[in-house]
């Protein structure tokens, strides 16, 4: 833009295009003629989307960008009370490419479950309220390539894995059995093949569930229902994979009667656990990018998507998560990450690269 006759540019210009033509060229390796469906509502970063859909305009995909007019009050199957549920999952029906950067999310809603059920060559990928500087920091900067290589390592020692212990310096003590039938999702930044895809620095698996004990601090944030940070830390106490008690302050006590508002008993189970690994994640009030912040384990309560089972999901009203921060991390009795740190002989030298320790 000009002011004054002088050339003015916006926060991140540049660097938010280079990043959207990476998600779209380099993630999701979009082909001309495919149909690319942004989706987004009232909360959502208007230039993030204006920049992704160029993109894939550039590409020579065929672009809609739909927008939510009314954002709904949760995520997952709270959206199906707000979203035109029918029509637009005959919409995301027939795209190739579906990325969302739905504030309230729609992984894991009605429409999610029809688009897939229907579309079996649909890519999606949920970047869910990403903003400018989250879309440069957590795609645009990061070495894809060699992030890939780290987590393709961690993916192969987990297939071996039986057993794993995490711990906290808040407090976090638990320890759970690996599923062989799970499939371990590598969120890894590759988005060229079917399927439900999350922001590159992640992986994430459901443990055989009954297997979970111990206890989990979330000292993070847990969103929904909390859009903020937490002021202080929320310990829940697990038995065979359900939530018997939590503690805390105000907090630990909106978050426990929000679960119970749903009177349904998956609210109070684990759904999944994941490590983060993105090194360009920070503590925000948005989750995607918590979830990926390095050195972080999150834990997914509620909804369990068919991806995590490898079958049918569980499910649930709705689905949220909590952040871990600076974890400890054993694979079988391997100390893989030490308070945040990659510490494993194979991967130290990967990690120095991406994350200066």
């Amino acid at each position: 833009m000009r002011e004054n006759g002088e050339v003015m540019t916006k926060f991140y210009e540049w660097e938010l295009y280079h990043a959207a033509h990476i998600l779209v060229n380099d993630v999701f390796k979009v082909k001309p003629n495919e149909v690319v469906a942004v989706t987004a509502d009232t909360m959502s970063d208007e230039r993030v989307v204006d920049a992704v859909a160029s993109a894939a305009q550039n590409a020579n995909a065929k672009v809609v960008a739909i927008w939510m007019l009314a954002s709904p009050y949760g995520v997952g199957k709270q959206t199906d009370l707000v979203v035109p549920v029918e029509a637009l999952s005959a919409l995301l029906s027939k795209v190739d490419v579906w990325i969302e950067f739905n504030y309230q999310w729609l992984l894991y809603s009605t429409v999610f479950e029809n688009a897939f059920k229907e579309n079996r060559k649909l890519r999606y990928m949920c970047l869910a309220g990403m903003g400018v500087d989250q879309l440069v920091r957590l795609i645009g900067q990061v070495n894809i390539p060699l992030l890939q290589k780290l987590q393709d390592t961690l993916v192969e020692m987990l297939k071996k894995t039986r057993n794993v212990r995490i711990t906290s310096p808040a407090g976090t003590d638990v320890k759970f059995e690996m599923n062989p039938k799970h499939p371990i999702r590598n969120h890894k930044g590759d988005a060229s093949i079917p399927g439900s895809h999350m922001v590159p620095g992640q992986i994430s698996w459901a443990p055989t569930f009954e297997s979970i004990n111990g206890v989990i601090v979330f000292d993070g944030i847990i969103n929904p229902p909390f859009t903020e940070p937490l002021k202080e830390p929320i310990k829940l106490y697990i038995e065979k994979g359900e939530i018997k008690r939590i503690e805390g302050g105000r907090e630990a006590t909106a978050f426990e009667n929000w679960l119970k508002s749903f009177n349904h008993p998956q609210m109070f189970r684990l759904a999944h656990v994941a490590m983060g690994v993105n090194p360009g994640a920070k503590l925000t009030g948005n989750i995607v990018e918590a979830e990926r912040i390095w050195g972080a384990t999150e834990w997914g309560i509620g909804y369990v998507g068919s991806g995590l089972t490898g079958g049918e999901p569980i499910p649930a009203p709705t689905h949220t998560d909590g952040i871990t921060l600076n974890s400890s991390i054993w694979f079988n009795d391997n100390l893989i990450m030490e308070k945040g740190r990659i510490v494993e002989d194979k991967l130290k030298d990967i990690a120095q690269q991406l994350k200066p320790q």
